[in-house]
């Protein structure tokens, strides 16, 4: 989950290569709050994106297109991939979408090779190493753990061979294409401004964040903290939980013992959401407004419970597209680039009927963009 700078004309990912100057570390350098890449989200929300209707994981926001005939290829491809870990519900679920994915082409792919960082630089760094090494990858596919620790290798490898990075960026314009949806500055203002919009002006907000440093992260509470200073509103608490639900539900319940009443929480990862709920449950307090994601327990919870609530989302059909990328890359068919930018829908209280599926397991995410592919939805957990 890394991120890309889109200067000057640029909108962000997808637009005319001419507009877009680099993947840098303008944002990073700026604390992750940028206001042109804020801006930028902000607007990319409003916009309607090209492609297939219905198949949002071949759409992009933006016309910009790379010519990858250079990299033609004959025959099957070769295709590698590097990830970071599989450590949370988001991450499981993409995998298997990819999984799925790789099934629809078997005709195009020779192999299939798969290294799993577990969440480790180093092991990731030596992963994509032995990747580009075996000289048997026609294409890389990566999902960096952390942007600084990943950049130089991925820079290695494409000296060698081309990559499409996905999910999280690495501060280098040099993969062919860096795919996403529009990123963590939609996402955190999304949430941010319900919850502004939805307490009082002296409203008690708590913050539960997962981790620091991961630019997703740090870029949905960048967005939220802006949103939130401009509205009045100064957080009771901003706490790590480590996306831990039995610790997130601890943060909250001892909040609530000293503050009394919270008005809302707002989540940086929706794994968080229900834990949150419970609390309040635990506590015989009415539910504040809830924050979450696309994860299906909260919405369930959601709906049966009827709490104020939206849910931004990181929609995990990206993991499609990263294939779907590198495959065409390999064909030498032109793709969006130099970054792919996916769109992000928002669920609200009016179209949440349209991704609640009680038919799927509590940890499943409703944008996986995987309801026509092979297995569905027993592959993913499903009845």
């Amino acid at each position: 989950m890394k991120f890309p700078t889109w200067l000057k004309l640029a909108m962000q990912g997808g637009m005319a290569v001419a507009f877009v100057v680099t993947h840098s570390l303008v944002a990073q350098a700026a604390g992750f709050d940028d206001q042109k890449e804020y801006d930028a989200e902000a607007k990319m929300m409003t916009e309607t994106p090209q492609g297939p209707a219905n198949q949002p994981w071949l759409q992009q926001i933006g016309g910009g297109k790379v010519d990858t005939t250079h990299y033609k290829k004959a025959g099957p491809a070769h295709v590698c991939f590097s990830n970071a870990s599989t450590n949370n519900p988001w991450r499981v679920v993409g995998w298997t979408t990819m999984q799925a994915e790789r099934d629809l082409h078997k005709q195009e792919i020779a192999s299939f090779d798969y290294a799993d960082a577990q969440g480790k630089d180093d092991k990731q760094i030596s992963d994509i190493r032995s990747f580009v090494n075996s000289g048997k990858c026609d294409v890389l596919i990566v999902s960096p753990n952390t942007t600084a620790a990943l950049t130089p290798v991925v820079e290695e490898a494409c000296k060698k061979l081309p990559v499409v990075t996905f999910d999280r960026f690495v501060d280098t314009n040099c993969p062919v294409t860096a795919v996403r949806t529009i990123g963590g500055y939609a996402w955190g203002m999304v949430g941010a401004k319900f919850v502004a919009a939805n307490v009082p002006k002296d409203g008690k907000v708590l913050v539960l964040r997962t981790a620091p440093g991961i630019d997703v992260f740090e870029t949905r509470w960048s967005a939220a903290k802006r949103v939130f200073n401009e509205a009045g509103i100064t957080p009771i608490g901003v706490e790590f939980t480590g996306a831990d639900r039995a610790k997130s539900k601890a943060v909250v319940a001892d909040y609530l013992s000293r503050v009394g009443k919270i008005d809302a929480v707002w989540v940086d990862f929706g794994a968080m959401s229900v834990a949150v709920a419970e609390a309040f449950e635990d506590a015989g307090l009415p539910y504040p407004v809830i924050t979450g994601e696309d994860q299906e327990d909260y919405l369930q919870a959601w709906k049966k419970e009827g709490f104020k609530g939206i849910a931004p989302t990181y929609p995990a059909y990206q993991w499609r597209t990263a294939l779907i990328a590198a495959l065409s890359i390999v064909k030498g068919e032109p793709v969006p680039g130099p970054v792919w930018t996916l769109p992000q829908p928002a669920i609200t209280e009016k179209n949440l009927s349209q991704y609640v599926n009680d038919k799927m397991p509590p940890l499943h995410y409703a944008t996986c963009g995987c309801e026509t592919m092979p297995g569905y939805p027993q592959r993913w957990g499903g009845k």
